[in-house]
C-alpha cells in the first residue's frame, strides 16, 4: 500500500529532522519505506503499517505547526500513539480486576490490559507513566483481588516520603502525622475499592500495611502483594532494598513517573537505574502508559503533553 503526503508550511527538514533522523526512526519502527522528492512524501508498506506511519507524519505536522519544534522524544511517542490506535487488539471490557464498594473496576485502555498481563505473568513489574494512567490504582485493585480470592495474605504498600516543596520537619504532628499526608493517594485507592469497615478490620489486623519505603528495611516479605509506589523518588540505595525484600510466593509493583523526580540534587534515582540494569532480567515486566492511558479529565491529557514539550525545548 502507498500514502502521499505534500507539505504545504512545513518543510522536509522541519519534519524529519537533521540527517533524515526521524525519518529512519519512523522506518525503522513501522517497517515501512519513506521516499520523499520535493514536497511529496511517499510511505509505502503493508496497509496497517503504512496507515499508521501515515497518521504519524500527519500528527508531526500538526505538533511543528503548532509549536515549531519537534523532539525525538515527541515522535517516538506520535508513533507508539498511532500504533495503539491502529493495533489489532481490543480491550476486553468484560474483564473486571476487583468488584469494588463502588461497582466493578474494568480495564480501560490497551495499555493498562498490557500491564494487567504484565503482573499476571510477572512476579516484579515495574509500571512506568504519566499522572492520571491508573498505575498505582490498578496495581492496588489487582493487590485486593489477590487478598480476596486468599492468594496471599497481605498487601503491603509504601512510598518514599521525600519532599515536594516542604519539609517534614515543618509539618505538625507526631511521625505518622508527618507522614500520612505521603501516603493519603494509596488510602484513597483503597477507600474507593473496600467498604470502610472491611478497610479498618484488614489494616487493624495487618493483612493490609501502608508504611513508608524505609520501614521495609530487613524484611523478607512471603505472601505479600507489595507495592512501591512513586518509586522514581526512591534512592539508588533504597530501592535495591525494596526489590530484595521480595519473599516465596509475594509479587511486587514498583510505579513511578520518571518526569516528576523531587529528590535533591545530585541524587540519582533508583527506578532509572533499575530500568536500565534490570531491563532484561528474565521473570520482571515492564509496562510502559503514555498519553493515551490517562483515564482522568481530558484537561489532564492536554497538561501532560504540553509539559513534555516543554521540557524537551
Amino acid at each position: 500500500m502507498e500514502k502521499l503526503i505534500t507539505l504545504k508550511s512545513v518543510s522536509f527538514l522541519d519534519i524529519f529532522g537533521s540527517g533524515d533522523e526521524y525519518l529512519k526512526l519512523i522506518e525503522k519502527s513501522l517497517n515501512v519505506t519513506i521516499f520523499a522528492r520535493g514536497n511529496n512524501v511517499k510511505i509505502s508498506g503493508d496497509k496497517k503499517n503504512t496507515l499508521t506511519a501515515y497518521d504519524t507524519v500527519l500528527e508531526m505536522i500538526e505538533v511543528i505547526s503548532k509549536t515549531k519544534y519537534l523532539s525525538k522524544n515527541d515522535v517516538q511517542k506520535i508513533i507508539a500513539i498511532a500504533q495503539n490506535e491502529h493495533s489489532e487488539e481490543s480491550i476486553d471490557s468484560s474483564n473486571v480486576i476487583v468488584k469494588g464498594r463502588n461497582g466493578d473496576v474494568k480495564i480501560k485502555t490497551i495499555g493498562q490490559q498490557n500491564y494487567i498481563e504484565k503482573v499476571r505473568k510477572n512476579d516484579i513489574v515495574f509500571s512506568i507513566g504519566p499522572a492520571g494512567t491508573g498505575k498505582t490504582f490498578i496495581a492496588v485493585a489487582l493487590a485486593v483481588n489477590y487478598l480476596k480470592q486468599k492468594r496471599i495474605n497481605k498487601i503491603i504498600l509504601c512510598r518514599p516520603a521525600v519532599e515536594a516543596g516542604e519539609s517534614l520537619g515543618f509539618l505538625p504532628g507526631d511521625l505518622k502525622e508527618k507522614i500520612d499526608p505521603y501516603l493519603n493517594p494509596l488510602y484513597d485507592s483503597l477507600r474507593y475499592l473496600l467498604p470502610e469497615k472491611i478497610l479498618i478490620n484488614y489494616i487493624e489486623n495487618k493483612l493490609i500495611e501502608v508504611a513508608p519505603l524505609a520501614y521495609m528495611r530487613g524484611r523478607t516479605l512471603d505472601n505479600s502483594f507489595i507495592i512501591l509506589d512513586e518509586a522514581q523518588n526512591a534512592t539508588l540505595a533504597q530501592m535495591k532494598m525494596f526489590l530484595t525484600r521480595l519473599g516465596i510466593g509475594s509479587k511486587s509493583v514498583i510505579t513511578g513517573d520518571v518526569t516528576q523526580i523531587d529528590l535533591k540534587r545530585k541524587v540519582d534515582s533508583g527506578l532509572l537505574q533499575a530500568i536500565k540494569i534490570l531491563r532484561n532480567v528474565d521473570g520482571l515486566g515492564f509496562a510502559t502508559l503514555n498519553e493515551t492511558d490517562i483515564v482522568r479529565h481530558q484537561l489532564v491529557t492536554k497538561i501532560v503533553k504540553a509539559y513534555e514539550q516543554s521540557e524537551a525545548r
